[in-house]
Formats: structure tokens, sequence, C-alpha cells
């Protein structure tokens, strides 16, 4: 009686893309953070943002990352199983890909000055949904 702790319920917004699903699970002026999900056999756009960094960590299943240094041409091939994080600078062209079996869930934590979905340039896209190329 008297002290009873508050609840606050927040709604938690869900969008469905052609590779899968994201929800955001923190939505703030100084960060976002998301949950994504691909689907098996999926890939995001190859892609790179002008206001943002972001952070993926793998929770389950296999991701296959790749990362594109702009300013010296070089292209990374990472396989990140869960607990592995992956940095993406502001600018740095990069892909997420699930090659396995099972749903691929990342945590991926956006930074900077703007986290607008607006804010992502597609170079190349499995869905037809390209900004260049």
């Amino acid at each position: 009686m008297g002290n009873n702790p508050s609840i606050e319920v927040k709604h938690i917004y869900k969008e469905h893309r052609p590779w899968g699903s994201f929800e955001n699970l923190l939505d703030e002026e100084y960060c976002k953070v998301k949950r994504l999900i691909v689907k098996p056999g999926q890939r995001l756009s190859s892609q790179y943002h002008y206001k943002r960094s972001e952070c993926w960590v793998v929770v389950k299943g296999e991701a296959t990352v790749t990362l594109e240094e702009t300013d010296s041409y070089h292209t990374f091939h990472i396989t990140a199983e869960p607990g592995k994080v992956i940095e993406i600078p502001v600018g740095t062209i990069h892909r997420l890909q699930n090659k396995g079996k099972e749903d691929l869930i990342i945590i991926e934590t956006q930074t900077g000055t703007y986290f607008g979905e607006d804010d992502i340039v597609r170079l190349k896209d499995d869905y037809g949904r390209n900004n260049e190329d």
C-alpha cells in the first residue's frame, strides 16, 4: 500500500521489409536502437548514411557483413556469430546478409545527428529500392 511503482508502457514501432522486419526499441534525440530480423537467404541493400554511424551486435544466427571503405577502396567480408560486434562509421558502405537457415537477429545502435529512414542511400538493392545505380 502507498508506494506503488509506476509502470510506463511504450508502443514498439515495427516495420516489415522485403528482407524481414525491424522494431524500434529506443528512439531518442541522442540515439536509436533497433532489433533487425533478417529472414534466411535475404539481405539488406548495399547502403551508407550521411548523418549516423551504426553498431551491430549479432544476438541470433550468423551474419555475413560486407564493409567498403570509400577512401581506400578496400572491401571486407565478415562472418559474425552471436556476441560479435560490428562498427560501421558514418559514410561506410555496408550490407547485411543472412546465409543461414534460421532468422538472423541483430541489435543495431545508431549514433549521430539524425536517425530518419531517409538517411539511407541505397546503392544496390535486391528489391528494386535503389537511390543510385
